[in-house]
């Protein structure tokens, strides 16, 4: 059984002592941070072009009505001087490849073209690639990634909790089968150079997942690979089944490798990691201890419950150590409902790869984020990672979607 916990003293002999130098973040030794942007809205995903252009899709229109901002570093010095923007959407989801730009509102997904330099030539006019997605308040912001071949993957998280007749209500009973799953709760396929595709014309890639905001398609295996959200209130709706401190750590957030067909389970099942179980919910008859999900996905990796991961991004450079090659850097906003437990999450995690498979424990890399009174809470939060990009260079960096801060860490050889 894990503690989270230990797993934090565990990992404090590693990180760099002075955080103020590192732009009040806690590192490994070697690594060192800088404040590439600050204050420029909602920053969710980011992106990052050849050139090391950075863009970042706004949440909401910052104050200057942008939705998209675009950051560079003209003289090298790890900070964006040079900073403009664009759009007038809410949203979470941004990629480039070439000069093409994607973008996601929460129903939509937009394509925009690049010039030579950077510079967006279609900034009032993108074309719409996919339209009319599910956009309900619950989980509604849509994640994208694209494959080699340019097809693209968006995700399309439940608006729900875990199906119930009655949304997040005690006693409701699981709907079965679960009719959100026909059109939400899982990733569609579609194709990245079509216009105003509507469901019709994607394919359901992947289903069972509740929500995976981080998504990244992984090179080396050609697959996709996803961070899930998992379930709420497990006390809340089942006081007799499950303590309060029971559902501080159930049920683990989870990754998984996704092929086309593939299943992890949601809603009829969660995973618990200290039975290292998939576990039938208690809303189609589970008691907490009976297994289900026979043939839903296993996790390739459970972490701790509630902590939201937020972005995926397997790392390709080779200005990092040699142990972080084709790893996994995942993103954590940070939990609200870890109660009587502290709350956690508000770092970037990494889990070691080889042969395209975990090979270790996952460890916390970039830790402090939410300040220097450690204030683990939404609100009360300094900065909350979100969005995680790869530069050109192979320095990382990290988006804070709370007051709109850009981190860029990079090794020190």
């Amino acid at each position: 059984m894990y503690k989270l916990s230990n797993l934090l003293l565990a990992c404090v002999f590693v990180f760099s002592v002075n955080a103020q130098e590192n732009a009040g973040l806690r590192l490994p030794a070697g690594f060192s941070a800088t404040l590439f942007a600050d204050q420029i809205g909602a920053a969710r995903h980011i992106t990052i072009n050849d050139k090391g252009i950075l863009f970042a899709k706004l949440n909401y229109p910052n104050k200057a009505g942008q939705s998209i901002v675009r950051m560079e570093d003209a003289n090298g010095d790890g900070i964006a001087e040079k900073q403009s923007g664009w759009g007038k959407y809410g949203g979470t989801g941004i990629y480039v490849k070439g000069n093409q730009l994607y973008a996601s509102s929460d129903d939509a997904v937009y394509l925009y073209q690049l010039d030579a330099n950077g510079e967006v030539t279609n900034p009032t006019a993108p074309k719409t690639i996919i339209q009319n997605l599910h956009s309900r308040r619950q989980h509604a912001s849509k994640s994208i990634t694209l494959d080699p071949q340019g097809n693209i993957y968006v995700n399309i998280g439940a608006y729900s909790n875990a199906c119930q007749e009655k949304d997040r209500s005690v006693g409701s009973k699981g709907m079965m089968p679960c009719p959100i799953l026909d059109s939400a709760g899982g990733v569609w396929k579609f194709d990245g150079s079509k216009e105003n595709q509507s469901y019709a014309e994607g394919k359901r890639y992947a289903t069972g997942l509740r929500n995976v905001i981080g998504l990244d398609w992984n090179n080396q295996t050609n697959s996709l690979f996803v961070t899930q959200h998992g379930r709420d209130q497990l006390n809340t709706f089942y006081p007799t089944m499950y303590t309060d401190a029971q559902n501080a750590e159930l049920p683990a957030e989870t990754m998984y490798e996704m092929k086309e067909g593939d299943d992890a389970g949601w809603p009829y099942v969660y995973y618990d990691p200290f039975q290292k179980k998939k576990i039938l919910s208690p809303e189609y008859g589970g008691d907490g201890k009976l297994e289900g999900g026979k043939n839903a996905l296993n996790p390739l990796v459970a972490f701790p419950a509630h902590m939201a991961p937020m972005a995926l991004l397997f790392y390709k450079g080779n200005q990092f150590p040699a142990k972080y090659k084709e790893g996994a850097f995942i993103s954590f906003h940070g939990s609200w409902n870890r109660a009587p437990l502290p709350q956690e999450g508000y770092f970037v995690a990494f889990v070691p790869f080889k042969n395209g498979k975990p090979s270790g424990e996952w460890e916390i890399f970039a830790n402090g984020f939410a300040g220097a009174d450690n204030n683990k809470s939404p609100r009360a939060a300094k900065a909350r990672p979100c969005g995680l990009a790869e530069g050109p260079d192979g320095s990382l960096y990290v988006s804070d979607d709370s007051k709109g801060a850009i981190f860029k860490i990079s090794f020190n050889k």
